[in-house]
């Protein structure tokens, strides 16, 4: 497609705006999570470049969060500059209308939306990954792992000078299935096996049903009800997988196909996953609103109320936004829905916007 000149101005001078207010919100990340990454390692005899480096890691996946935002500013900026240089009458006088202006910044908010969830998004996670795991080295729960694969849940955990690992099937709210664990010493040699159908796991104290324990010398015995100790209870393998920006497009697929195998809850993936198909369109649509907003008010006042009205409109937006997901994960109303509702809501404002503009 060969665009035309006043697209191309069109464009480069939108996305000019956005980079911009980008830049500084990732200032701001960056400042922020310093201060973060700084107190963090008060106590832990790192150089100061190492918080640096795990802040500039962190930050690209902070900043992957706000572009809906960024992008409502950076159109405010895009018309406040238009207006302050007359180069709406100027456009008009060549016979382009406030709607041509709005399909030109509308595409081209969609096209970023895809490149930044094919791209960035990926770019951001694998940066994430690699964060959490530099931070979790220098954190008093490095030594206790889980993880979700093709054959289960598998936690390896040390008590009481002992070395756990546990492999289980399948896991529903509180309660783990067919349950096999090993029980080393701290040379690695094993003390004893233990088997159960159904363990407890909602408390540390895990509660074993029927648990069959097969001593290192071959002894084994029966206990209806035994009690296993853990560093590990439902809430907390739960909150092991809270932060899903850490896993690729590809990653969080296999993951959601992982946790089916086992019955694991995919609630808080399947609306992740669903927001990124959805991300262009959420953009899309915050711009569309941010520019319709700035073609209809009067443009007499300072700056710095148009910023404090973006600021104000995105944390109404965020918050929408957190309310309907909120929903979805109490399942109220259906996943997708609890996604696409507020975004349907959002484009319907801005339809309506949009023929007012038309009649102008």
């Amino acid at each position: 497609m060969i665009l035309k000149i006043y697209q191309s101005y069109i464009i480069n001078k939108f996305l000019l705006c956005t980079f911009k207010v980008a830049f500084v919100f990732f200032g701001l990340v960056v400042i922020m999570s310093l201060f973060e990454e700084i107190s963090f390692f008060s106590e832990v005899d790192v150089g100061i470049y190492f918080p640096v480096i795990l802040v500039l890691l962190n930050s690209f996946s902070i900043l992957n969060q706000l572009f809906p935002f960024i992008f409502l500013i950076g159109a405010q900026f895009f018309f406040i500059n238009f207006i302050d240089s007359n180069e709406f009458n100027a456009f008009k006088s060549y016979g382009l209308s406030n709607i041509k202006i709005l399909k030109v910044i509308t595409l081209t908010s969609f096209i970023s939306g895809l490149i930044i969830v094919t791209l960035f998004y990926n770019f951001s996670a694998l940066l994430k990954f690699k964060y959490i795991d530099l931070k979790n080295a220098y954190s008093n729960d490095s030594r206790y792992l889980a993880s979700v694969t093709e054959n289960g849940l598998w936690i390896k955990d040390e008590y009481d000078e002992q070395v756990y690992f546990v492999n289980a099937e399948k896991i529903s709210l509180n309660k783990l299935y067919n349950v096999q664990i090993m029980i080393l010493d701290n040379n690695f040699s094993l003390i004893e096996k233990i088997f159960s159908t159904e363990v407890n796991i909602s408390k540390n104290e895990w509660l074993m049903t029927d648990a069959i324990i097969s001593k290192g010398d071959g002894k084994t015995s029966k206990i209806n009800n035994y009690v296993f100790y853990s560093n590990f209870n439902y809430q907390k393998i739960n909150n092991l997988y809270s932060d899903l920006s850490s896993l690729t497009f590809l990653g969080l697929l296999k993951l959601r196909k992982d946790y089916q195998v086992i019955d694991y809850s995919v609630t808080d993936l399947s609306i992740h996953i669903i927001s990124l198909y959805a991300y262009p369109f959420y953009l899309t649509v915050v711009t569309i609103l941010s520019s319709i907003i700035m073609m209809n008010i009067r443009h007499q006042k300072p700056k710095i109320f148009y910023i404090s009205g973006g600021i104000i409109i995105s944390v109404l937006i965020y918050y929408i936004n957190f309310f309907f997901i909120a929903l979805g994960k109490n399942e109220q109303i259906p996943l997708a829905l609890s996604i696409w509702l507020p975004i349907f809501l959002l484009s319907i404002l801005t339809l309506i916007g949009v023929i007012k503009l038309n009649e102008k």
